[in-house]
């Protein structure tokens, strides 16, 4: 056999071997972090159901200063939406819409990836009280489609989306509890 030949079969086994691994690997992930902020719960749910305010804790948001933004709707209330697009490419493009509102205790948004790679992921913030205090537990809940599911097995996404919401969390607690 010449080389060509060779190495046409060992890519051609690294393809099926990632198919076949994809057909076993898992397809939904979960993601979620929690963090105790010293203000009233009341107070904290007034400021992250307004999708604006993201810009003043979210990583993802803060990645890029520059990236253009849409809205439409009313902030703060079922249907409104939040639009990016940005240059950068850890930023990427794509919406927040959000879902529903339990006043005083959860905002679900539904967010659409549409650059760098597409994708739909179901996010929720809910707000405890606890005393004086208030803990804010962040989620999200995606799915990824065959093939590319096959990246679950090499990539812990608790651990990395896991490490962004912990900073956006500390970026809320030290913004609100500066007010």
């Amino acid at each position: 056999m010449n080389i060509f030949i060779i190495i046409l079969i060992v890519i051609a086994a690294i393809i099926a071997l990632v198919l076949l691994l994809a057909l076993i690997a898992k397809k939904d992930y979960t993601v979620a972090r929690q963090i105790v902020i010293n203000k009233p719960a009341a107070a904290v749910f007034e400021y992250v159901k307004y999708l604006k305010n993201q810009d003043n804790y979210s990583k993802w948001v803060m990645l890029d200063p520059t990236m253009q933004k849409t809205y439409s709707g009313t902030d703060g209330s079922v249907g409104f939406a939040y639009a990016w697009d940005s240059k950068d490419k850890k930023a990427g493009k794509g919406e927040q819409v959000i879902q529903a509102i339990t006043e005083g205790e959860r905002i679900d948004i539904k967010i659409v990836f549409i650059r760098p790679f597409e994708g739909i992921a179901d996010s929720y913030i809910e707000t405890q009280p606890q005393g004086d205090t208030t803990n804010v537990k962040w989620g999200f809940k995606s799915r990824m489609a065959y093939p590319m599911n096959a990246i679950l097995l090499f990539i812990d996404m608790d651990k990395m989306l896991g490490a962004d919401l912990d900073t956006s969390l500390n970026n809320l607690k030290g913004t609100l509890e500066k007010q």
